[in-house]
């Protein structure tokens, strides 16, 4: 079994009784133990559970019961997301560990797509730093350096799937971090449309957080999405429904799009070189394919747009799921705790206020302007690991360049909803993989699944792998 392979490929060889769930969750299960030491990607395991929903999964194939398309198929989940009967600390000291006793609607369904999940990965505390550290569970490395962070808040599942010990894996995105990952570590990280799948609490003001995967190949991109984004009619708020299936759209042709190409940071933080050839070698590539590409300085939120979001919506948002004892917070989240002490409900009216209005110019400026935005993904290569965790915690109320570079590019899509990939079109010199960033129109994944797929075909980046774990 190649560890590497598609999801989706790999549910295709279990229907078909080529492999069997349990050879491919113990195949799985093995290079954790060999590789996951070094890395620290998972953190919580119960292999016993993983190998006997393995086997369940063999009965249902054998006793013809209704299977989802991903029968079979081994996926961690972060470590901010409830499963029914395990921990769910939020990579913190002050949350407990005691067992959850309801799971998030994402897990429902995966479960339902018939994926077996596969140990908890690592995440930021509370997901709200752009890197994979904690004080409960430590750094996740990168496996392609292992001195180097995955980025965040998603890395623990990056770092899963750059290693081959799974084939996808859980996340979620309110800032970049499911791009932020994927780019760290040459992966596909796809930020689906606001209210695309649905959640049962939309955390980070209505919708800014929202559910999705880190993938190596874009054909798991699109079909994972097709099983997550079922309406959900008991939800505040819906997306609309996509024309045809998201698992349709590789191969389909994009149509000649006009690309706004956009290399300044809207944080005004200078972009490293490599993170701006990134952006170039997408765009030399989305040129030979015959789109349209040329520079854009569009409008992507004021400072005081931004600097509500920061300091106003993330600080109120970990009250939403609040520490059990918010003394053992990380000092940088203990910090935004207490402030929001500072902060009545008028001024929080005031700052939703302010970025839906401006989220409307931002959106405004898709179809009109550009049909697709290009950028880098982050203004800087994957920092030191420890680096990021170590300047929150030092300065907790101040915004530290070190994660400012990391989500210059990636916020404006989750505070405006638009939806958002970040594709691993670039090797820099020194070895380390660099995203480029799609940010689509509302509510257009399909453009970005089209786009992704080419890309995909013409650069072959799932036969890159880390060499230490190939």
């Amino acid at each position: 079994m190649d560890p590497f392979a598609s999801a989706v490929r790999l549910a295709g060889a279990i229907r078909a009784r080529d492999l069997s769930p349990t050879e491919v969750v113990t195949a799985y299960l093995d290079r954790i133990g060999r590789f996951d030491p070094e890395l620290n990607a998972i953190i919580w395991r119960d292999d016993e559970g993983v190998l006997a929903a393995a086997r369940a999964a063999e009965r249902a194939l054998t006793s013809g019961d209704r299977i989802g398309p991903f029968h079979g198929v081994p996926l961690p989940v972060k470590d901010v997301t409830s499963v029914a009967g395990q921990p769910n600390t939020m990579g913190s000291r002050g949350v407990s560990d005691a067992p959850r006793a309801v799971s998030d609607l994402v897990v429902d369904r995966l479960l339902d797509a018939g994926f077996i999940l596969m140990g908890r990965s690592n995440t930021a505390e509370m997901g709200t730093l752009p890197a994979t550290e904690n004080a409960r569970y430590g750094p996740t490395a990168n496996p392609w350096d292992l001195t180097r962070s995955p980025a965040g808040s998603s890395g623990g599942a990056a770092a899963a799937v750059a290693a081959g010990m799974a084939p996808v894996a859980h996340g979620n995105d309110g800032g970049g971090s499911l791009r932020m990952p994927a780019s760290a570590c040459g992966l596909v990280g796809l930020k689906p449309s606001r209210a695309r799948i649905p959640q049962r609490v939309q955390s980070w003001w209505e919708y800014c957080t929202t559910e999705g995967v880190i993938t190596r190949h874009v054909e798991d991109t699109a079909a994972i999405l097709d099983a997550l984004c079922a309406p959900d009619p008991l939800a505040w708020f819906q997306a609309p429904a996509p024309g045809r299936p998201y698992a349709t759209e590789p191969g389909r042709p994009a149509g000649r799009l006009r690309v706004g190409l956009l290399l300044d940071a809207p944080t005004a933080l200078p972009v490293d070189p490599e993170c701006v050839s990134a952006a170039l070698a997408a765009a030399a590539l989305l040129e030979e394919l015959g789109h349209d590409v040329f520079p854009v300085t569009p409008f992507l939120l004021s400072p005081r747009g931004a600097h509500a979001y920061v300091e106003t919506v993330i600080p109120t948002s970990l009250h939403v799921h609040p520490f059990d004892d918010p003394r053992l917070a990380e000092p940088y989240n203990r910090h935004r705790w207490e402030r929001v002490r500072d902060i009545d409900a008028g001024r929080y009216a005031q700052a939703v206020a302010l970025l839906q209005t401006e989220s409307r110019q931002v959106v405004a400026q898709w179809r009109r302007d550009f049909d697709v935005l290009l950028t880098p993904t982050m203004a800087a290569p994957p920092p030191r690991l420890g680096a990021v965790r170590e300047d929150a915690n030092r300065h907790p109320g101040t915004a530290m360049p070190s994660a400012l570079a990391m989500v210059s590019f990636t916020t404006v899509a989750s505070v405006t909803g638009l939806p958002a990939i970040s594709l691993p079109v670039h090797t820099a010199a020194d070895g380390l993989p660099i995203g480029a960033q799609l940010i689509g129109a509302p509510f257009d994944e399909a453009t970005l699944i089209r786009l992704a797929a080419a890309l995909e075909e013409l650069t072959g980046w799932p036969a890159a792998r880390p060499p230490r774990y190939s």
